[in-house]
C-alpha cells in the first residue's frame, strides 16, 4: 500500500475581488468610526489588512468588515493593526545631534517654544525631545503637544513604561546624539521595565490628532514628524506637509524621517534645506514683498 502525502494548495487570490472588499472596508471605517484610511499608501495598507485577517482568524476582509461594523470595540484593534506604531529613543542619532547643535541655539531666542511631535507612537522620541530640552536649558520654556490618531499608543505614550531589554540600545543612541549625562538619570527601573521620570512629562501634553481629516494643530516653532509620511500617498503627503507649513512660525524647524522628502512637494519652496541629508528643513522667513 502506497502512503499518499497530502498538499494543501492555498487558492490563488482573486486581486479585483480583494480590491473590492478592501475599498467596503476602507468605507465602512471611515463612515462607521471616522477613520480615514483612504489615501495611505496602497501596498503598505493591504498589506497590514491582510495581516489584520490572519490575526483576528478571519476568512476574508470582507469578514473583517462585519466585524468591524458589529463588534463593539473592535474598531480599536483595527486601528491599532493599521497604525503599527514603532520607534525607539533617539532614533537615528545623528539627526538628534543635528536638532542639539543646529535647531535648538536658535529656539532659544525664543520667549516660550513649541514643538509638536505629531505621530508619537508610544512616545519614545517624545521624551527624547524632553531630555534634549532639559540638557540645553530649554524645558522650563518649552512646550512639547505630542499627538496620534492612535487612542492606545497615546496611553502607552503617557504612560512611559517601556521593556528594560530597549535601555541599552537606548543608551547608546543617547550618547550618539549628544547626550551629555547618562541615560540612566532620566528613568527608574523596576523588573522588567524602565519608567520615564515624572518631570519629562510635566511640559508634555499627549492629545487625539488625525493627520488626514485634522486641520492646525497648534503655533509651533518645530515639527517633527518622522516615518509617518511614507504611509501616505502623495496627495496626502501633500496635504499634511502643508499642514506643517501652517503650523509653524516663520523660520520654524521640520523634522522628517530619513526616508521622506520635501523633494517635489508642493510646499518644497516654502522651505530651506538646513541638512537635506538629514531631512531638516527651516520655514523661509519672509521676504520683502511678504513684509511689506
Amino acid at each position: 500500500m502506497v502512503a499518499t502525502l497530502m498538499v494543501k494548495v492555498t487558492p490563488p487570490v482573486d486581486l479585483a475581488l480583494e480590491q473590492l472588499e478592501l475599498d467596503l472596508f476602507l468605507q465602512a471605517l471611515r463612515r462607521r468610526h471616522e477613520y480615514d484610511f483612504s489615501e495611505y499608501a496602497p501596498a503598505s495598507l493591504i498589506r497590514r489588512v491582510r495581516q489584520l485577517v490572519r490575526d483576528h482568524r478571519c476568512a476574508s476582509i470582507s469578514e473583517l468588515t462585519a466585524r468591524l461594523l458589529h463588534e463593539d470595540g473592535f474598531e480599536v484593534r483595527v486601528v491599532r493593526g493599521l497604525s503599527v506604531p514603532v520607534s525607539e529613543m533617539f532614533r537615528d542619532p545623528e539627526v538628534f545631534r543635528a536638532l542639539r547643535e543646529r535647531v535648538l541655539p536658535m529656539l532659544a531666542s525664543y520667549p516660550r517654544i513649541n514643538v509638536w511631535q505629531a505621530g508619537c507612537a508610544h512616545g519614545q522620541e517624545v521624551y527624547s525631545l524632553a531630555i534634549m530640552l532639559e540638557e540645553a536649558g530649554l524645558y522650563e520654556r518649552s512646550h512639547i503637544f505630542a499627538t496620534d490618531f492612535n487612542a492606545d499608543a497615546l496611553e502607552r505614550a503617557k504612560d512611559g513604561i517601556y521593556p528594560a531589554r530597549d535601555a541599552q540600545l537606548w543608551s547608546r543612541n543617547y550618547l550618539h546624539a549628544g547626550g551629555t549625562q547618562t541615560l540612566a538619570n532620566y528613568y527608574s527601573a523596576r523588573y522588567d521595565f524602565i519608567r520615564m521620570h515624572e518631570r519629562l512629562r510635566r511640559n508634555i501634553t499627549f492629545a487625539n490628532h488625525n493627520l488626514v481629516v485634522d486641520k492646525v494643530f497648534c503655533e509651533a516653532h518645530l515639527v517633527l514628524c518622522r516615518n509617518v509620511l511614507i504611509y501616505f500617498s502623495n496627495p496626502l503627503q501633500n496635504r499634511t506637509l502643508g499642514l506643517f507649513r501652517d503650523s509653524l512660525v516663520r523660520g520654524g524647524y521640520l523634522c522628517l524621517g530619513l526616508r521622506e522628502t520635501l523633494d517635489f512637494a508642493e510646499v518644497s519652496t516654502d522651505f530651506s534645506a538646513v541638512d537635506a541629508k538629514l531631512r531638516l528643513y527651516r520655514r523661509a522667513s519672509p521676504t520683502h514683498a511678504d513684509a511689506a
